[in-house]
């Protein structure tokens, strides 16, 4: 089982899911859904339980090893990765507010059941700490770190940092499938799951066509200030794009990634540490997708779209996220969930919907993070050629 992916292993659950509970409704049979609500309630519980440590353990570490490095291309370049993220959510918002009531409209406002009431027994899980106090304890311990002349506390929130990617590597990432198909499991008990099985499909095609159009904004705007050949460019860093298609991992992409770069004439002193770097900060591809499926997954769900003004402060600390998102496939989604629950006011089934979203697209994020992180070795090694 270890050696199928994530994204075969979520779409297997997705169908098996939706093959229970259709049979689970036409017999009137409820025990296997409540069988699974149960353990949908209590890993949900335990999801909200370790969402804030998640964003502690990433956030806090990656803001201390950014100061610890603090060149000035080294900032440069963390800067220009959280620039195109946020402007990533920024353009996903916009096409959303079109696009979305557009192809939706017959779905919209969809009921989506809940748990409560189904479930054999429940267990609380309160969460340590909330997630905005998660998110601003990071701040402060991470800057901390990064000026204090102790390493005591570097070496603690490194073990808590390995822990955290133990339990995503180990528990969460290996459950998510199963808790998304007990939610389809409910979602075809109940009669909803052509909606959104139907709303899923339009929010994926127009997640891809974004991001798609995304890289092709990126490689413009280098051409703009470097000028080199856009068309060129994108073509020498397809090997990296379709890798990532297959491994949905940015760090594995890596090796492809150095050599497609290296083709755009990037020099090797920049490609060894922009590259590597940009794997790990720069997701774009991902905030398209996390800020158009939460658009999405709102409008089918509750019938209206946020405003910019509720989804501006999402976005920017979205930004924030994903630069110290867990290098894993689908790390970022989880760690996202914190957001939108605490600022979206999403609702658990809302969250897994948003989530199995999310999967199901990661390869394209991925294609679209990695082919994006080249436009940037691009800039970097033009800046760096004018500093010199």
């Amino acid at each position: 089982m270890k050696k199928i992916g994530l994204l075969p292993r979520l779409l297997l659950a997705i169908v098996f899911g939706i093959v229970i509970g259709l049979l689970c409704h036409e017999t009137d049979f409820e025990l296997p859904v409540k069988l699974f609500a149960t353990f949908s309630g209590l890993f949900g519980n335990f999801l909200s339980f370790i969402i804030p440590l998640v964003i502690l353990g990433f956030i806090a570490p990656g803001i201390a090893d950014l100061g610890a490095k603090a060149g000035r291309l080294l900032g440069i370049t963390a800067i220009i990765a959280y620039v195109s993220s946020f402007f990533a959510g920024i353009a996903a918002y916009f096409i959303g507010i079109t696009g979305i009531p557009y192809f939706l409209t017959d779905i919209q406002g969809t009921k989506v059941p809940e748990s409560e009431g189904l479930e054999f027994f429940t267990i609380s899980m309160p969460a340590p700490i909330g997630v905005m106090s998660a998110l601003i304890l990071a701040f402060v311990l991470g800057l901390g770190m990064a000026y204090a002349k102790t390493d005591t506390l570097k070496a603690l929130m490194k073990d808590f940092n390995t822990i955290i990617i133990d339990v995503l590597k180990y528990i969460i990432v290996p459950l998510i499938p199963i808790h998304i198909g007990a939610q389809f499991v409910k979602l075809a008990y109940n009669g909803d799951v052509l909606n959104v099985i139907i709303a899923f499909a339009a929010i994926i095609a127009m997640i891809v066509a974004l991001q798609i159009l995304y890289i092709i904004i990126q490689f413009t705007l280098q051409f703009l200030f470097t000028g080199k050949n856009p068309i060129q460019s994108i073509y020498n860093m397809l090997p990296a794009y379709l890798t990532a298609l297959g491994t949905q991992s940015s760090a594995a992409t890596i090796p492809i990634s150095l050599e497609s770069s290296r083709n755009n004439g990037v020099e090797e002193d920049i490609l060894d540490f922009v590259v590597p770097l940009c794997a790990n900060i720069h997701l774009a591809g991902d905030t398209i997708a996390l800020v158009l499926g939460a658009m999405g997954i709102a409008y089918i769900t509750n019938g209206e779209l946020q405003s910019f003004g509720e989804i501006l402060p999402f976005i920017a600390y979205l930004g924030v996220m994903m630069v110290a998102a867990p290098g894993i496939p689908g790390g970022g989604a989880v760690a996202a969930r914190g957001l939108m629950e605490s600022m979206l006011g999403f609702s658990v089934i809302q969250l897994d919907l948003i989530t199995a979203l999310h999967f199901s697209q990661d390869s394209f994020g991925t294609a679209t993070n990695v082919t994006g992180d080249g436009a940037i070795a691009l800039i970097i090694d033009k800046i760096n050629k004018i500093l010199k």
